[in-house]
């Protein structure tokens, strides 16, 4: 595959981005992707260099125009067009002072402003088992301050058989 820039050289950097469900690719050489600036792959905007390239007419169109008010970090000094320039924050102060654009750019990127990835099912149902007990643990010291205790001994009786239960799972998967 050539490069997209020089349409010479074999291109060995693939960058590759997604904008509003779209994927846009380009393809470079090494050196025109070090002329362009990439040398550090966490460090570039695809569509900055898409837009230097004269390639990105569908990228633009694409985003919305936003007027985001001009904020300065009063820690580093990094302004708003810095932070669109770079991608990056200069100190742990920004994530507080740019946390309504942040929060725009996260829920533009992934649809939420919370991760929540995968988790191995083990884990999940360990996680899950720990969650109730938890739950259980609180009822239990509510009900003893309370003093109901019939309430809190069947609590009491409850947790103990969940934590019984990972055992008994695991001597069955044992035989």
């Amino acid at each position: 595959m050539l490069c997209e820039n020089c349409k010479k050289k074999e291109a060995t950097v693939h960058l590759t981005q997604i904008i509003e469900g779209k994927m846009h690719t380009i393809d470079l050489c090494e050196e025109c992707s070090k002329s362009k600036g990439i040398d550090d792959p966490m460090g570039y905007s695809l569509a900055g260099l898409l837009a230097g390239m004269g390639a990105s007419k569908e990228t633009k169109e694409n985003q919305p125009d936003e007027k985001i008010p001009a904020i300065e970090c009063p820690e580093c000094g990094l302004t708003t067009t810095d932070f669109k320039k770079t991608g990056r924050l200069g100190c742990p102060k920004c994530y507080t002072t740019f946390a309504e654009p942040l929060r725009a750019l996260l829920k533009s990127m992934h649809k939420s402003l919370e991760h929540k990835g995968k988790i191995p099912k083990h884990f999940n149902a360990s996680r899950s088992v720990s969650e109730k007990v938890q739950q259980l643990q609180v009822l239990l010291d509510k009900a003893v301050q309370a003093e109901e205790y019939e309430e809190a001994a069947r609590l009491r009786d409850q947790i103990r058989e969940i934590k019984k239960e990972p055992a008994r799972k695991s001597k069955r998967k044992a035989k």
